[in-house]
């Protein structure tokens, strides 16, 4: 009998991921002359991939505290139709790809249910919200992790854990040159090109693309008109998840901003965009882009694993500045910082991203001087960490989504072996 498997993810990223490792457990399965049934929760990508969707994940993906109550009734209705579906499906195993706020709700269910639970990419407890571990005790069988000092913080904890690697990391740079890419957004070559990374979602572009623009005027004028530097092009790509009415919104943001600046909105170009190396999205962007200002995100990741400089800012709204401050207690907030375990990349959160400080931190990264050399060279050492096995760890020649399939597999095997000398 064909095995079902649940799989849910509720953010570009994770969605991601999970059309990847959907297309990588019917590959294996394929292998040993098997297929399975898939359903859960994501975005149109994943339901290419085959999944069945259960619910959307735009239908529950909001982030902040007052954006969350706004929204709680028609969060709890997609959940009570997923938590239904299971009950009604009982699958043999369950993915759940970050999103925590919903997963742990549902790896409770399937825990009642006596369904073992994966838990891909794990959400920051070691930044906050701690307490989580006795969730992840209890009700998640393999916990795997796409940050290196992940492993040890959940083994230290008693917890079953795997770094298998982040999936960024296996991606191959993109092979679109910069005359194509000049070609389709077009833009000049000539010129210096900036990214203006904002965010995935439409409440985070609001939040931090008017700051960036603000500062690309800004930098033009200081760092063009005033020391003679041509004026640079801005990119600002655009997630595959964003509707046409959001795409819409972002250019007419733009345009009322912009003053006199080429910005340029670049999309992803389908489903499979951020995967390809032909394609013309944010990891071309980055690829071609002098240097960045990113917000703080995955995008923070594929920046410094293409090595391309940058500046991290972000912005929430008030309320939810207030309850991170009383609970997030961390270091650094960029990945690459946390992962050098040092200062690499320029943090500027809230009250601190600035057009004027965004301005100060991006104009040495601009010329090919020391502080932009130091910065590459740092950049280069976290990409070799999050390409790397765990200490004492045999090369297996997998990538981060293999692992996952081999590693969810396993489990499945397991637990259909356990129901059958049980029954």
């Amino acid at each position: 009998m064909s095995p079902t498997i649940f799989i849910s993810a509720g953010e570009a990223s994770g969605e991601h991921y999970g059309a990847l490792l959907i297309e990588e457990l019917k590959k294996q399965l394929a292998a040993r002359g098997q297929t399975a049934g898939f359903f859960g929760m994501g975005s149109a990508r994943m339901e290419q991939a085959g999944l069945e969707l259960v619910t959307r994940s735009e239908s529950v993906a909001v982030m902040g505290v007052t954006e969350i109550v706004r929204h709680l009734p028609r969060i709890y209705s997609e959940f009570r139709k997923l938590r239904q579906s299971i009950r009604d499906r009982k699958p043999d195993i369950a993915v759940l790809i970050d999103f925590p706020d919903i997963h742990f709700k549902l790896a409770e269910e399937f825990h009642r249910l006596g369904i073992p639970v994966i838990f891909f990419v794990s959400p920051q407890l070691w930044a906050w919200k701690k307490h989580r571990i006795e969730l992840v005790r209890k009700y998640v069988r393999r916990m795997l992790v796409i940050f290196p000092f992940e492993e040890p913080f959940y083994r230290e904890r008693g917890i079953a854990a795997d770094f298998v690697g982040h999936p960024l990391a296996d991606l191959p740079l993109p092979t679109i040159s910069r005359e194509q890419f000049a070609a389709q957004n077009g833009l000049d070559t000539q010129r210096t090109w900036i990214g203006l990374l904002p965010g995935s979602r439409m409440k985070e572009i609001e939040a931090n693309l008017p700051e960036m623009i603000r500062a690309a005027i800004l930098l033009c004028h200081d760092y063009c008109l005033e020391q003679g530097h041509p004026e640079p092009q801005f990119l600002v790509p655009l997630a595959p998840t964003l509707t046409d009415a959001q795409r819409r919104g972002a250019q007419e943001m733009v345009d009322r901003l912009r003053e006199n600046l080429t910005i340029c909105l670049v999309n992803e170009g389908g489903a499979e965009g951020a995967a390809s190396p032909n394609a013309g999205g944010a990891r071309a962007a980055l690829h071609h882009a002098c240097a960045s200002i990113v917000a703080s995100g995955t995008a923070t990741v594929e920046a410094a694993l293409i090595g391309n400089p940058f500046v991290v800012v972000y912005r929430v709204s008030p309320i939810t500045y207030a309850v991170a401050k009383l609970f997030v207690h961390v270091p650094h907030v960029a990945m690459a910082n946390l992962i050098a375990g040092k200062r690499v990349v320029p943090e500027l959160i809230q009250h601190d991203f600035t057009a004027q400080n965004i301005v100060k931190h991006i104009k040495p990264l601009l010329p090919d001087g020391p502080e932009r050399q130091s910065m590459m060279q740092e950049l280069s050492a976290v990409g070799i960490a999050l390409r790397s096995r765990p200490a004492g760890a045999e090369p297996d020649g997998l990538t981060a989504i293999e692992r996952v399939a081999v590693i969810t597999l396993a489990e499945l095997d397991a637990a259909r072996l356990s129901v059958t000398l049980n029954s």
